[in-house]
């Protein structure tokens, strides 16, 4: 299979796969494919299963996550808190799903076997992938293995089934995907351990959210942290995967900017390609103002480490510092990214200094920048990780954690080897437990019990290290700490209007200033205070303040499910709105 399969999808979908729509009740065109005719052969097989890879999430779903680690100068429906019921769509859609089982139908066709076998395993790869999906929206969901058709009347009108058969049903198509798939080391197709990784993900997501939301008395959350546990333990152990490291100071960045793939722990990536015509805009995305100017939120950058392990908001005066100060000694991770003092492009000797133009913090973002050849739209090519091995090892040190049967030596083996990579000290679970982080303490206030500074010390280093890939909203959701969401949304510190050297490079980067526009220094960003920019206290100064005059709400009571949309409600009259919707 040609190396670059997941990105001939994203943009080459053959007459095989003109089915994916999302209308419940599409059928698969039999002008094209006809079951009487098709799925006799491994190749048939293999044609038809290439379709599910657009179920993979876009690169904007992976860099572009929002919430409350990346702020835009828009806020979506969802962190606003103005979501309403949509008449139709809102992720109600079930056209993937009927071609997964459509296929599962007809694969018995082929006479090969062993090829049934495979392309089965994928295929319920990605129905597990479609449920989870489902599930994290709107909780309990109706669960079919069959190709629905419109005389289906009592399928159709079923009412939702529990998160629990749901759940169930979708660990053991992992685990019939985990038999059946190719044990071979593939970064570009699904293989054993893909299936691995998922099910590490989501028995984790699934277990947290049972523990958490007590409201609703959902069962066997244990049985699933042991089940994520026992996924991620396996790739542990199989020894496929390990940490990337170059011996560079840069490894982690490198992780996300190289132009190949870093097979030695990325195990699901996406790629593109210029030959084919196959592009990103991770570049464009954090160097135009037009792209959202996008910038890391306070907490998160408050909750980097010092290098040498100690806690930055432990600093007396940690919320008053300048940029400059309080990016010394910290986290290396701090440094690859977002812009810090020093910082040059790929392949550049230029000096950079954060750009408040285009981005609305000031701590602008670079985990995904590559050379200035890709900085324009749609231009570049570096792989986007969609599973990798440090969120395994992440998933596996939660887990223990949060069963209460974790120890220092698998901390090691985790945590520390992540922590290792960076060049920072290892995290001990006697310490964090002994003197739980009142920083983090604050944000998590569901965290309690014996192992209450260990989790949070676990979770602070989820933040750091999966940040723009795509985890921190379901995290929140399953933490039940959406109440984040609703909090302001902070960057740097400023005393005031004035100029500012950023980087303390001798030139001046940003002129905050009040009534009108002084002459200045060429380069800078000049900005209004209380038009272009705010301040915690105005005049006096305090961390930018991204939309001061926007309110953001979070109802603990409704927001941590979507709604359905209305139609579907008035189509089968035994569907259920979600509760408060």
């Amino acid at each position: 299979m040609n190396r670059f399969i997941i990105s001939i999808i994203l943009i080459s979908i053959t007459a095989i796969a003109s089915s994916c729509q999302d209308d419940f009740l599409e059928r698969y065109p039999l002008a094209n494919v006809s079951p009487e005719t098709f799925f006799t052969t491994a190749e048939e097989l293999r044609l038809y299963t290439n379709s599910f890879y657009t179920a993979l999430p876009s690169y904007n779903a992976i860099y572009g996550e929002t919430f409350d680690n990346v702020v835009q100068n828009t806020l979506n429906d969802e962190t606003r808190g103005s979501r309403v019921v949509p008449a139709s769509g809102g992720g109600w859609s079930w056209g993937q799903l009927r071609n997964i089982n459509f296929f599962l139908e007809h694969s018995h066709k082929c006479e090969d076997l062993e090829a049934v076998r495979r392309y089965n395993a994928l295929a319920r790869f990605f129905r597990a992938y479609f449920y989870y999906d489902k599930v994290r929206r709107f909780g309990d969901v109706p669960w079919y293995n069959t190709a629905l058709n419109t005389g289906d009347e009592d399928l159709l009108t079923k009412p939702r089934d529990s998160r629990v058969v749901v759940i169930d049903s979708v660990m053991a198509d992992l685990d019939y995907a985990i038999d059946n798939l190719p044990e071979t080391k593939m970064v570009d197709q699904i293989s054993k351990w893909t299936a691995l990784a998922l099910k590490s993900r989501i028995a984790l997501f699934e277990g947290t959210f049972r523990k958490y939301h007590t409201e609703f008395s959902l069962p066997k959350a244990e049985d699933l942290l042991d089940q994520s546990i026992s996924a991620s333990e396996q790739l542990m152990e199989e020894n496929v995967y390990t940490v990337y490291t170059s011996g560079s100071e840069e490894s982690y960045n490198e992780l996300f900017t190289s132009a190949s793939p870093k097979t030695e722990e990325i195990i699901l990536a996406i790629h593109y390609n210029a030959d084919l015509n196959i592009y990103h805009s991770a570049n464009w995305y954090t160097l135009v103002a037009s792209a959202g100017r996008p910038g890391l939120e306070k907490k998160l950058i408050d909750s980097f480490l010092m290098s040498d392990g100690s806690r930055f908001t432990d600093l007396p005066d940690h919320d008053t510092m300048s940029f400059y100060e309080e990016t010394q000694n910290r986290d290396p991770r701090l440094s690859q990214i977002i812009r810090t003092p020093g910082y040059t492009r790929r392949g550049q000797s230029t000096v950079l200094a954060p750009n408040f133009s285009v981005s609305i913090t000031g701590y602008q973002p670079i985990k995904y920048v590559t050379e200035p050849a890709h900085d324009a739209n749609l231009r570049s090519t570096n792989p986007l990780p969609v599973f990798r091995f440090g969120e395994v090892l992440l998933n596996y040190a939660e887990a223990k954690a949060e069963r209460g049967t974790i120890s220092q030596e698998e901390l090691d083996l985790s945590i520390n080897r992540l922590r290792e990579r960076a060049g920072m000290p290892g995290l001990s679970m006697g310490t964090a437990n002994t003197d739980p982080d009142s920083f983090l303490s604050e944000q998590y206030p569901n965290v309690t019990g014996a192992n209450k500074g260990l989790i949070l010390e676990i979770r602070r280093e989820r933040r750091i290290e999966l940040v723009m890939e795509g985890f921190r909203r379901d995290d929140l959701m399953r933490w039940k700490e959406g109440h984040l969401l609703a909090e302001p949304f902070m960057g740097m510190y400023f005393p005031g209007a004035g100029e500012y050297d950023l980087d303390q490079s001798g030139s001046i980067d940003l002129v905050i200033y009040e009534d009108t526009m002084p002459s200045g220094p060429s380069g800078a960003v000049f900005m209004s205070l209380g038009s272009e920019i705010d301040l915690e206290n105005g005049e006096s100064g305090g961390q930018v303040w991204v939309h001061k005059s926007t309110a953001k709400t979070f109802n603990e009571d409704r927001d941590y499910l979507y709604p359905l949309p209305t139609e579907d409600l008035q189509l089968n009259p035994n569907l259920v709105q979600n509760p408060n919707w």
